[in-house]
């Protein structure tokens, strides 16, 4: 096969119309606060027989029909992009924060997979007309895909929506960003074996039982041996061979080579380039400004020309199922924020939190087309399957941001003074000393939380006898950090007065008592923060100590908000 003049003409214009319009629309979704990879694929679709060829369908199949030698070079750039993309996702993969995992992302990784793929199995496997499938030969393979297909996250789309919500760098957001990773690495393992099972390059495939054998030697291979190599080899490229180039061409040529072994072996390009990607980006010796080179080459040239070319392919008004696209909207949602919430909240996070996390990991985004768009091409899932996979994905990947910042905005409300009182812990004392007052609140906290009494008392006792938390304007907050999963919070009004070694030598009359999650301290330095500014004004404290009741205290309490 060789290029006319025409087809070379036409090849390049095509390429300069698909990136014009990535980069239009991607900016456009920019900045309305949404990742640039759904305008990117909302451009596929304007200039695919969607819209184009629907109204203009003699410009469309000039552009992008006009011979089989022009579909067959935009194929295979495209099969370059998504290769390209996929090395840059294994690089992101930061292996270090996997293996070291605390148990709630543990828990978090598992249950966000098991859930989902056991939602998707289930479903696909006795259900599967209503999820498309015709062929009942396939039914097995077809709900193994869709198990998959449910229970990937899309870390780069996860990634942008941290850092947008400012949350990236905190608890929650490491969290997320280690299960992510953790759900990237085992959903393409299991889509490799997908992909062997429908008998992809039966040329050179091997038998199921074998293939997993070589997936595992393969991963053993790189991650362990080939990732020494790449450790010792930088140093010495970065310093004898011109910069970046001589870099670039080494990991590229990796990431290339691991694409090809598995290739041939039967399992997609895809698999070999991502874990070699995650053995390049593991290496201490990776400069970050290598990294920005690959990351901005990639994403902005040749993963548009994949995600647009997603639109060329189908009409997607022709092969829009409402009740398919329902069906996959429902399960995943259920599947990835129902199983990841869980495996927060047993792992120890409240509900809040924990909703925050399983909303965070339900983007399916890029990963989930590059998954559909595979299935697609080797016939496992029809047209409009492929369309509700898509419409699932950006929906997933649009709603991500905003629900999060719902019960990100719910959690700052839940941390305030305020919000935390309780009738049932406030309580009006008689009490001529401290440690009198001190164990009284001990005593209440403990027996409406259902704590041990001897572990409250003990721990704050031993912050009080290192300090006292006398404040002033008659305030006092006795604190401490113990093991629990949620703030609390209690009151003593103790209208005569206690001598609390104050700053300001005022009596405590106003006593609170301040117990937080020992594994985050940012909260109980909020809190102290909180409380000391909204109470400094002494008439206001006399006012709230002059409360008849514990309605009446909260009620005053939360005029000061």
């Amino acid at each position: 096969m060789s290029l006319s003049a025409t087809d070379i003409t036409i090849f390049l214009l095509s390429l300069s119309v698909i990136l014009f319009f990535a980069r239009g629309f991607g900016e456009l979704f920019r900045f309305i606060n949404q990742p640039i990879v759904i305008g990117e694929i909302i451009a596929g679709i304007i200039l695919g027989p969607t819209i184009l060829g629907t109204l203009f369908p003699g410009t469309f199949n000039s552009l992008f029909n006009q011979s089989e030698e022009v579909v067959t070079a935009l194929n295979g750039i495209t099969l370059l992009g998504v290769v390209m993309l996929l090395l840059v996702s294994g690089i992101e993969i930061d292996l270090s924060l996997v293996l070291r995992q605390s148990k709630v992302a543990v828990a978090i990784s598992l249950l966000g997979i098991l859930f989902p793929f056991s939602v998707g199995f289930l479903s696909a496997f006795f259900f599967p007309e209503f999820l498309g499938l015709s062929d009942y030969n396939m039914r097995l393979v077809f709900a193994l895909f869709v198990g998959t297909a449910l229970s990937i996250t899309a870390l780069p789309v996860v990634a942008r929506t941290l850092m947008d919500l400012q949350i990236f760098k905190s608890e929650i957001g490491y969290l997320i960003m280690a299960a992510a990773m953790f759900n990237d690495l085992v959903g393409w393992i299991i889509f490799s074996i997908v992909l062997g099972m429908i008998g992809q390059n039966s040329g050179h495939s091997l038998p199921l039982s074998s293939l997993v054998f070589v997936i595992i030697g393969f991963m053993i291979f790189v991650l362990i041996f080939v990732r020494k190599i790449i450790n010792y080899s930088l140093p010495f490229i970065q310093k004898r061979f011109t910069f970046p180039g001589g870099v670039l061409n080494f990991i590229f040529i990796l990431g290339f080579l691991g694409a090809a072994f598995t290739e041939y072996i039967g399992i997609h390009a895809i698999f070999g380039v991502f874990i070699v990607g995650i053995a390049i980006g593991d290496s201490v010796h990776l400069k970050e400004e290598t990294r920005e080179i690959i990351y901005q080459f990639v994403t902005n040239i040749f993963a548009p020309l994949f995600f647009v070319s997603i639109g060329l392919r189908i009409n997607f008004i022709e092969h829009f199922d409402p009740l398919i696209v329902s069906v996959f909207l429902v399960l995943a949602f259920i599947g990835k924020v129902v199983g990841c919430s869980l495996g927060a909240y047993w792992g120890g996070m409240n509900k809040n939190d924990s909703l925050i996390i399983g909303f965070g990991m339900n983007s399916r985004g890029a990963m989930e087309i590059v998954l559909g768009t595979l299935a697609f091409q080797y016939g496992l899932i029809d047209e409009k399957v492929f369309v509700a996979l898509v419409i699932m994905a950006l929906v997933t990947s649009i709603s991500s941001a905003p629900i999060m910042n719902y019960y990100l905005k719910k959690a700052k409300a839940i941390l305030s003074f305020h919000s935390l009182l309780k009738s049932e812990t406030i309580i009006f004392s008689s009490a001529n000393s401290k440690n009198d007052v001190i164990k009284e609140l001990c005593k209440t906290v403990a027996a409406y939380h259902n704590l041990d009494f001897n572990v409250v008392h003990n721990n704050v006792m031993k912050r009080e006898e290192t300090i006292s938390t006398g404040l002033e304007k008659h305030l006092a907050i006795p604190h401490a950090r113990m093991s629990i999963k949620d703030t609390i919070i209690a009151v003593a009004i103790v209208k005569d007065g206690i001598d609390w070694n104050s700053f300001d030598n005022l009596p405590a009359k106003f006593i609170v008592l301040l117990l937080t999650p020992e594994d985050k301290p940012e909260v109980q330095l909020k809190l102290l923060s909180d409380i000391a500014k909204k109470f400094n004004d002494i008439k206001e404290i006399e006012n709230i100590i002059a409360s008849k009741d514990a309605k009446e205290l909260i009620y005053k309490v939360k005029q000061l908000y």
